[in-house]
């Protein structure tokens, strides 16, 4: 008698366009895998907001998981976890977070996530945003709106015009954006430094110093630009408090393209009504969506995104280089890339 295929599962079928897998990936993926694989792409629609993980899954992935070995998604959701856990060896999540995934795995899987997968237009994103309030954009755009030929709010000399070379930047976790944001940054002439779990792993070839956590405040008090570009951890949660905001430099732009519960909020928003800081540039919040009726949607000095700093018609492509190179791997035997640390939870 032969033995039973073994299953994968792709349960990548967001409603949003950007993040829908294709039927070209989907093929690749089958090619991959070769023989002997039973391939299930699941139909019903995938939350891929966030982390992923929402919810227990559609009846569909939960039934599908059933005996599946390996699992692709937006995150892992608790009831994929449950039908699974007998048998899944190895889960990928489409996003760079990994959410409650890891916790809801039991021992022995193995979690890959798509961590610099994101880089590269996310730090197109942030140098963006730093060139929106550096260069006065946003004062413009509110004059345009108001039919203002505003030629005077830029000559007088009160609203401060930066050049990128007089820059510095200071990047919170230089890990795959973060490293993306400092090549840019310093390609355009800024000073560079910044903070991250493992500093002896240094930065790109340029940058000034890389410090470890403790060191935030003292990098905030160097950086005219402070990029918020670590993950979600226990030890990054909350990180970015009224203690740090309060060392930025008078005028300071501050940037999150990370999570919102590394960023105190509250206290930004202060900072920002007192004229301390320049701008914020956030793409994620606290809360999402941003709640109707929050500060942050009518503020002069906040540009708002809706968590959309990641996307690009080249996500695909780079997602399943990974996902393809993975399958190899897999197979061989062979160490997987972005295996999730157990410890540092990302």
């Amino acid at each position: 008698m032969s033995a039973s295929p073994r299953r994968l599962v792709i349960d990548l079928a967001s409603p949003r366009a950007a993040w829908r897998i294709p039927p070209s990936s989907v093929s690749a993926i089958r090619t991959a895998v070769g023989t002997g694989w039973d391939v299930i792409e699941i139909q019903a629609p995938a939350v891929s907001d966030g982390d992923g993980a929402y919810g227990s899954g559609s009846p569909e992935s939960v039934n599908a998981a059933r005996g599946a070995e390996i699992y692709f998604g937006f995150g892992v959701p608790a009831g994929v976890a449950g039908a699974a856990k007998e048998t899944l060896r190895w889960a990928h999540t489409a996003t760079a977070g990994v959410g409650q995934s890891l916790a809801q795995l039991g021992a022995g899987v193995l979690l890959t996530n798509s961590a610099g997968v994101h880089a590269e237009p996310m730090a197109d994103w942030v140098i963006a945003a730093i060139a929106y309030f550096t260069r006065g954009l946003d004062r413009m755009v509110s004059a345009q709106r108001q039919g203002r030929w505003a030629k005077e709010d830029f000559t007088d000399g009160a609203l401060p015009m930066r050049e990128f070379r007089d820059l510095k930047l200071g990047v919170f976790g230089l890990g795959g954006i973060g490293t993306a944001v400092a090549r840019r940054a310093l390609a355009l002439g800024m000073k560079v430094a910044g903070v991250r779990r493992r500093p002896e792993r240094g930065g790109p070839k340029g940058v000034e110093w890389v410090g470890k956590l403790e060191d935030l405040a003292r990098l905030a008090s160097t950086s005219d630009v402070l990029v918020i570009a670590a993950p979600h951890t226990t030890a990054t949660a909350g990180a970015v408090d009224a203690r740090v905001l309060e060392r930025l430099p008078h005028q300071a732009v501050v940037v999150n393209v990370s999570r919102g519960s590394l960023l105190d909020e509250q206290a930004l928003l202060e900072l920002l009504e007192k004229r301390r800081l320049r701008g914020a540039a956030l793409d994620v919040f606290g809360t999402e969506p941003l709640p109707a009726g929050h500060p942050f949607w009518s503020h002069p000095r906040v540009l708002v995104s809706p968590h959309v700093s990641a996307v690009s018609g080249r996500f695909w492509e780079r997602e399943t280089a990974l996902v393809v190179d993975n399958i190899r791997s897999y197979l061989a035997g062979a160490p997987l890339t972005n295996l999730v640390d157990l410890e540092a939870g990302y």
